[in-house]
């Protein structure tokens, strides 16, 4: 692999370690959650992911200089931009407490941001390896875990659904969890729509 090869593959592990500081960052703020501190919250947040547009800004203009690229520019166009759309969709997920109003925090909110944080270290890993993705023997273990841990998700998302329309006593604030629940259910699938775009780009080149 050439030499400058390798800006592409630090770039999306650049990219990967903020998306997993953003998850980290929400789970702190959800077990320490005071709605007092909520444009505190979401303006740390959005610094990590400005952060990660820059990421996202560098890519752009690599590959719009570069010659060869190590694989197909379209493909790393994209995995650049599903990478961004990880931490963009954490970044919402603090926007929707301030936009509802949010005062006290579901306990399934919590164990589903933990889920993020898990995924998203598998992610780390897999960008680890994805440079020698032609040799690597973790890269198939690590996508399918990360499926894994999606449909641990799924059953989550429907668990907590449920348990919403239970005890259910406030219309607009059952709606409320409800799109926020969807937002967390999104990123873990934006997770997997990353791994999924690695085998893609894997397939395709070996």
């Amino acid at each position: 692999m050439a030499k400058g090869d390798k800006f592409y593959f630090e770039n999306f592990e650049a990219s990967t370690a903020l998306s997993k500081e953003a998850a980290s960052y929400l789970v702190d703020c959800l077990e320490n959650y005071d709605s007092n501190d909520i444009q505190k919250m979401i303006e740390q947040m959005h610094g990590i992911e400005h952060r990660a547009d820059v990421k996202k800004h560098e890519m752009n203009k690599a590959l719009a200089k570069a010659f060869v690229t190590p694989v197909d520019r379209e493909d790393l166009d994209m995995l650049s931009h599903q990478l961004d759309d990880v931490t963009d969709k954490i970044e919402e997920i603090l926007q929707l407490f301030y936009i509802y109003d949010i005062r006290t925090i579901e306990p399934a909110a919590v164990e589903f941001a933990k889920k993020i944080v898990l995924v998203s270290e598998l992610l780390c890993q897999l960008m680890g390896e994805f440079e020698n993705f032609k040799r690597s023997k973790k890269i198939h273990d690590l996508i399918v875990q990360i499926n894994d841990v999606e449909e641990d998700c799924d059953k989550l998302y429907l668990s907590s659904m449920r348990a919403l329309t239970q005890k259910s006593t406030d219309v607009l604030l059952t709606v409320s969890w409800r799109k926020i629940f969807d937002r967390l259910e999104a990123c873990v699938d934006a997770c997997e729509h990353v791994s999924e775009c690695v085998g893609t780009v894997i397939m395709k080149n070996t």
